[in-house]
């Protein structure tokens, strides 16, 4: 393989100057000076929100908090406290619709981070672009592959800086990777294996809660937002909804895009052109599975062959779904009903190599390639290969700082964030069309247009690219 990497290539994926002119151009405010606070507000204050965003925005002044539940108000005012012992919160604006937050703050707002289940993602993204402000969002994205798209289109209409929380597209290891792949350390790469621990989905016999009254203090009717309405019940909030079809994405949602981020910029993976369910461990009509396994394929690209990608997730198929398998709460599997690919006991079996509980595994014509889900751990198989290869030049820019310093920088008008929305739209994308084929079921190969955004062999499958809003939530 000779592909050339450099600064240019990286930019590639990045907004553009022009992008950013336009953006001033257009009658926005010119960025903020690099010592002066960015005005920041929170969308979503549950656990990766206050775990993940808030101590990060404390670097910069938190000027409002936003959920519907008052509980996690309250609990990111603690974690503020801990992070941030110095801070007055006392000037801390606080909301449960992000919709009245932007009528409020919309002008007093530098940046928004986005920390909501997945339904709520798009439409506070948009509200802050088209209103000039620049945009977080946690992983996946969005709930559906439209929004992915639409998302795209608006950062670079607006110019604003974006930034997908997959942080470890920021790593070394990420980066190390690439360098490798182009200097043809494991020649060209025609597979790779994907895959995760979590079981976030339910099995097929799983019927829904019965209703339950509203907790006092949350504000039900925004949390639904723009899904379609159903009564409050103990398996939804705050942290199960990943399981449903209506408010999140299963364990491919949860996990794709930090796990598939690595192979899917090393490889320079544009849109598929199919993919197929393989295996499906149990078929829910509202939740996602507790264990699948899924092919994409994509074309050759940019000097690069045809590759394969899989995906495997949760519990083996013929295990059962409970607690002697399944960590209830974070719905981790255990080691002994993991859906791992059966290449991961080839490798501990001839090279005596462990490889991470959730990562990706890169088979090239020369040898192989692994990272960890947070681009850590990037090593090639065998590891006396890896220490016989001279380490290549350093092509690729490094982030200085963490995942959301680097947002912080390109608000301030630096380069572009490394998982802006021109890298993590496509990302996306292709992540959210293996929940499409989950949709179409074990067996039934989709044959993708992507420009187009649809199925052209499945035409049924098209009315789950784009789903409409309730009423009152439209954008």
């Amino acid at each position: 393989m000779n592909t050339t990497w450099n600064r240019r290539g990286f930019m590639q994926g990045a907004a553009s100057a022009g992008a950013l002119a336009a953006w001033r151009a257009a009658g926005q405010a010119a960025a903020p000076s690099a010592d002066k606070p960015l005005r920041v507000a929170l969308i979503g204050c549950g656990g990766q929100g206050t775990h993940v965003l808030l101590p990060a925005a404390c670097k910069e002044r938190v000027a409002a908090l936003v959920d519907p539940d008052a509980a996690q108000l309250q609990n990111a005012f603690k974690r503020i406290r801990e992070v941030s012992p110095g801070t007055d919160t006392s000037g801390i604006r606080t909301f449960s619709d992000y919709r009245q937050l932007f009528d409020v703050m919309g002008k007093e707002l530098d940046a928004v981070m986005i920390a909501t289940p997945n339904h709520q993602h798009a439409l506070p993204a948009l509200l802050a672009m088209r209103r000039g402000l620049h945009v977080y969002v946690e992983k996946p994205l969005t709930h559906t592959l439209a929004e992915a798209r639409q998302l795209r289109e608006e950062a670079r209409k607006a110019g604003v800086a974006t930034q997908l929380g997959n942080q470890g597209q920021s790593s070394e290891g990420s980066r190390l990777l690439c360098e490798y792949l182009a200097a043809g350390a494991i020649g060209p790469v025609r597979e790779v294996y994907c895959w995760s621990n979590r079981a976030n989905g339910f099995p097929s016999e799983y019927v829904r809660p019965p209703a339950r009254p509203v907790p006092q203090g949350l504000a039900w009717d925004t949390w639904i937002g723009p899904a379609p309405f159903r009564d409050y019940h103990a398996n939804l909030h705050p942290h199960t909804w990943h399981s449903w079809r209506d408010f999140g994405n299963g364990s491919l949602g949860n996990m794709g895009c930090h796990i598939m981020n690595h192979p899917y910029w090393a490889l320079k993976l544009g849109s598929p052109s199919a993919v197929e369910v393989e295996e499906l461990h149990c078929e829910h009509p509202e939740c996602w599975p507790v264990g699948t396994r899924i092919r994409w394929e994509f074309p050759a690209r940019a000097g690069m062959p045809p590759v394969k990608v899989y995906w495997y997730d949760g519990l083996v198929k013929g295990t059962p779904y409970g607690k002697e398998t399944v960590d209830l709460r974070w719905r981790h599997v255990v080691d002994s009903a993991r859906n791992f690919p059966p290449i991961r006991e080839e490798l501990k079996k001839k090279y005596d190599r462990e490889l991470p509980d959730e990562g990706s595994l890169l088979v090239g014509d020369k040898g192989m390639m692994t990272i960890d889900k947070h681009g850590e751990g990037f090593r090639m198989i065998p590891e006396a290969a890896h220490q016989a290869f001279p380490r290549p030049a350093k092509t690729l820019p490094r982030v200085k700082g963490t995942h959301q310093a680097d947002f912080f920088r390109a608000c301030r008008g630096g380069a572009p964030a490394c998982s802006n929305f021109d890298h993590a739209g496509p990302l996306a994308e292709i992540v959210l069309l293996g929940n499409l084929a989950i949709l179409a079921g074990q067996g039934r190969r989709i044959e993708w247009d992507g420009p187009a955004l649809r199925c052209t062999n499945l035409p049924e499958l098209n009315r789950h690219v784009k789903t409409e809003y309730r009423a009152g939530w439209s954008c």
